[in-house]
């Protein structure tokens, strides 16, 4: 059927702008299928991912306390290999505890270290931070123990970390800066629970 010179018109244009945007469109749209696929297997990818660690870290639990060649070898492939988990960063905390207990405070304060910037779970960072003044204070490095402190953490661990930043200022003799950390922790902890007694204590101890 022949085209009136109208439809002619509107063909001629529609070529016309194929011919300058054409490329453009189609790579435009290639650009987002292929977008797409990688969004899809980067989804896929994080899923085995994560399923694998998860499957670690069960493992990890099941191990001995006693067992620190086993614990520092399952953390140590989380921790590498699947940083982008959850799982890493508790199992940084996991190896932490394991060479504490071992010993080995310098490697204990590197996982700690590791955990508190990169755990996924902000849970878990806290721990880390409050774990790892806890060692920095008992090995009187006060000063780091503070700022370590200062760290921004989850309002829930609020009351242990004024907790314990009052042992810190204690150690230093910083009696009245000690107590009104005691104080303050006090607001924080749970009334009915074991450690707003043992901050009880301390604040007592220091006296009037």
């Amino acid at each position: 059927m022949a085209l009136d010179l109208e439809e002619q018109d509107q063909l001629d244009a529609l070529k016309t702008w194929w011919k300058v945007y054409g490329n453009i469109i189609s790579s435009a749209a290639l650009a987002v299928a292929v977008i797409f696929a990688g969004y899809r297997g980067w989804d896929y990818y994080q899923q085995q991912q994560s399923a694998q660690a998860s499957a670690k870290y069960q493992a990890l639990t099941q191990v001995e306390k006693t067992d620190v060649k086993a614990i520092k070898a399952i953390s140590a492939e989380l921790i590498e290999k699947y940083a982008s988990t959850p799982y890493a960063g508790r199992a940084a905390v996991a190896a932490a505890q394991t060479n504490y207990l071992a010993k080995d405070i310098k490697s204990a304060k590197s996982q700690l270290e590791w955990a508190a910037k990169n755990a996924k779970e902000d849970a878990v960072k806290s721990v880390a931070l409050l774990q790892l003044a806890a060692l920095q204070a008992e090995e009187k490095e006060f000063d780091a123990a503070l700022k370590t402190l200062g760290e921004k953490h989850e309002a829930g661990f609020d009351g242990l970390f004024a907790d314990l930043r009052g042992d810190v200022l204690a150690a230093q003799g910083k009696k009245a800066e000690a107590k009104l950390a005691y104080q303050d922790a006090l607001t924080k902890l749970d009334a009915q629970g074991r450690y707003y007694r043992y901050t009880e204590y301390k604040l007592e101890a220091l006296g009037s």
